[in-house]
């Protein structure tokens, strides 16, 4: 089975993505609910289809093979030093605490959390605090997920709804050299892929400490002339906190794809809810005082709730690509960050509502050309997207109780994009890029509190440039130029009849610039790695404003950084994989950049015991970060590590994860601001608000799996 799946799923483009060929993966099989077992009901699911009857004949094989999407060879076919592919082993045998760690697979990234599971991660890349999104853009299957405009922080960027068990692989990029990418990608972009047709139907329950509960289950089947795949995720989470976190996560996927001639469909449909209790960071005074615990909370009625349900379909054919989508999504969360600051009656805790739809489409295209005798590939595509926000909206609360609105609009955010790029073969060893993307946003921003209506329009061009030189066959070497850009939240946009309504100062589009150079070392199949420095300057920062709970745009910056990453097979059942990155981030006024850290690192060994059994081991690291932007105040760096093993047989499988494997006690997350507790001065104290890392802990996973 895992050799057809192999033969089926582990291909991207021209490029196999197999490696040394050893024990069989994590494939799991996974025990959930009455819709699971349903599921798993339905006659031949996860079968092969009619044409690979001979493929099931076979005898099983037990020598089965391992697929690293790291292990992928780029030399030839790269564009740059910074980008690749992840997936397969990479993510189904390493433990994930939680969904957010999926981006770490990209090297020098980093998720954090500062409040409740269910709320979007911090995420880490390039010398930028990334807050919930802001310069980091991600798709899965061809959909954006960043939030424009958003209600907490423009481009939030909330991975729980994805189900880690269908990741399929990952292609990530960074920064501004890539035509393709446009809002949200100047540190970088990743595209997650879903399988089409499940390895084996699965089914799993996770039991942990801190009342964690977990069951997930899916597989495809062979439906008419298409493939069916489905599958259902619920989560429950007490939590290590002092205050419950009641985390309830529940997720669905249904796809099904089938073949017109040579064009592919394929239809999917994603659903998703959660609710959560959080505590959030809290000042470090109140727990050297002794009144607080580190586990400890300020305000017991912090939390929130989230939805979305999306359909997406796309068709693809030889040379081409188009896609269309829709999105429900909304979210409530109740926040404190400064608690009796502001008012020292009735607290700082306020409301972030944001309820909105989002639909869009895409179409793209490539195809070999000869220009002037040479070979040439030429890339295009056209993009399309709207944000219809019913609500967002910022209130004041009590124990989640509204008192007053102190900000409710209404937007609507349309935007078109397109690009060509074209690679073009100057000699066998020399490539050049050249591409060019076009991007124009319409808006509109109407008050529902307060009656006022303001419009406005931005557009950008970004051209990009890129050389490859392969200085030997094992060797290439990559110089990159490019803009990009990261739009603004429309209410805060240029016109002057929106002043009265806190509307103005700043563009839409903030572009941003930059330029890397780089090496890919590849000298056999069990070995690769990359070394690149870069540049990169934005006309604008987005920043984090703690008081607020919300992202805002502040000066230009600039940024410089070095980035090492490799992938070792040492032995057929041995792997190592390690990331370094070094940056340097200042504000064009000579000020540091509050919250952009300094270095990041991780490594990962995944060892194949024999038997069955498997060792994965990883950990990063987080460096201190400015907190003030004359770098007075600064965080702790930070280490992270996880550990798990596991066994499995033809039918079943089980493992035992350990998170946090030393017990850290390190921050998660810092900030530096004022907060005002009772019977402190009126203006507030200045400290540090941190959140800690999760306490170790121990989860136990049984499965069973259908061959």
């Amino acid at each position: 089975m895992l050799a057809l799946m192999l033969r089926d799923t582990c291909s991207t483009g021209d490029r196999t993505l197999m490696s040394i060929g050893v024990k069989s993966p994590r494939c799991h099989w996974e025990w959930l609910l009455p819709v699971s077992l349903g599921l798993l009901a339905i006659p031949g699911f996860g079968e092969s289809d009619a044409g690979h009857d001979d493929d099931r004949a076979q005898p099983q094989i037990h020598e089965e093979i391992i697929v690293y999407g790291r292990a992928q060879h780029h030399i030839g076919a790269a564009t740059s030093a910074s980008e690749g592919v992840v997936g397969y082993a990479d993510y189904h045998l390493p433990p994930l605490l939680r969904v957010g760690e999926l981006v770490e697979a990209v090297p020098g990234m980093v998720a954090t959390q500062h409040s409740g599971t269910g709320k979007a991660n911090q995420y880490f890349l390039r010398g930028f605090n990334l807050d919930h999104g802001t310069d980091f853009a991600v798709h899965l299957d061809g959909v954006p997920i960043n939030m424009r405009s958003h209600g907490h922080g423009q481009g939030y960027l909330d991975l729980n709804f994805i189900i880690p068990e269908l990741v399929q692989t990952a292609v990530y990029r960074k920064g501004v050299h890539h035509a393709e990418k446009g809002d949200f990608s100047s540190a970088g972009s990743v595209d997650f892929s879903y399988y089409e047709r499940l390895p084996e139907p699965f089914a799993e329950l996770a039991l942990g400490q801190h009342g964690y509960v977990r069951g997930v289950a899916g597989g495809s089947t062979d439906i008419g002339d298409g493939v069916l795949t489905g599958a259902v995720d619920k989560t429950l989470y007490r939590g290590p906190w002092r205050l419950d976190e009641d985390l309830a996560q529940s997720k669905f996927f249904l796809g099904y794809g089938l073949w017109f001639g040579s064009t592919r469909a394929h239809v999917a449909l994603h659903g998703y809810t959660g609710r959560w209790n959080a505590t959030d960071q809290i000042p470090r005074r109140v727990v050297r005082a002794g009144l607080v615990p580190r586990t400890g909370y300020i305000d017991p009625d912090l939390g929130g709730d989230t939805g979305r349900l999306g359909v997406v379909a796309r068709l693809e054919g030889e040379g081409w690509r188009a896609g269309a989508y829709r999105l429900d999504y909304d979210l409530t969360l109740f926040s404190n960050f400064t608690y009796q600051l502001d008012d020292p009656v009735l607290g700082d805790e306020f409301e972030q509502r944001d309820r909105r739809t989002m639909s869009g489409a895409w179409v793209g295209a490539e195809r070999n050309i000869r220009l002037a005798g040479q070979p040439v590939l030429l890339r295009w595509g056209v993009e399309a997207r709207r944000d219809d926000i019913h609500e967002v909206g910022l209130y004041g609360t009590q124990a989640r109780v509204r008192h007053r609105v102190l900000r409710q609009d209404r937007l609507e955010e349309d935007s078109v994009g397109a690009y060509g790029e074209l690679s073009v073969y100057a000699t066998d060893r020399v490539r050049a890029t050249l591409g060019l993307r076009a991007d124009y946003y319409d808006w509109e921003a109407t008050g529902l509190g307060e009656a006022y209506r303001v419009a406005g329009d931005d557009s950008l061009t970004s051209p990009k440039f890129g050389v490859a030189y392969r200085i030997l066959d094992g060797l290439e070497a990559y110089a990159n130029w490019g803009r990009g850009f990261h739009s603004n939240d429309a209410r805060v946009g240029p016109d002057t009849d929106g002043a009265a309504a806190g509307i103005g100062g700043v563009d839409l589009l903030s572009s941003s610039e930059g330029a890397e150079i780089g090496l890919r070392f590849e000298p056999t199949a069990s070995f690769n790695a990359t070394l690149v420095g870069f540049h990169l300057r934005l006309d604008s920062e987005l920043v984090y404003v703690g008081d607020a709970g919300s992202t805002e745009p502040s000066d230009g910056s600039v940024r410089r950084g070095l980035e090492m990453a490799g992938f070792w097979q040492a032995r057929d059942w041995l792997t190592v994989n390690a990331a370094f990155a070094r940056s340097n981030a200042e504000l064009e006024t000579g000020d540091e950049v509050a919250g952009a850290v300094g270095a990041t690192g991780n490594v990962g060994v995944n060892a194949l015991l024999g038997r069955g059994f498997h060792v994965s081991v990883n950990a990063r690291f987080l460096g201190e970060a400015p907190l003030s932007d004359d770098g007075s105040i600064r965080s702790d760096p930070s280490w992270l590590s996880h550990a798990g093993i596991g066994w499995h047989g033809r039918r079943a499988e089980f493992g035992v994860d350990v998170f946090n494997l030393f017990d850290s006690s390190d921050d998660d997350i810092a900030y530096s601001y004022h907060s005002r507790l009772p019977g402190e001065p009126a203006d507030g104290v200045l400290d540090t608000h941190f959140h800690p890392l999760e306490p170790r802990t121990v989860r136990l996973r049984l499965g069973v799996r259908l061959r």
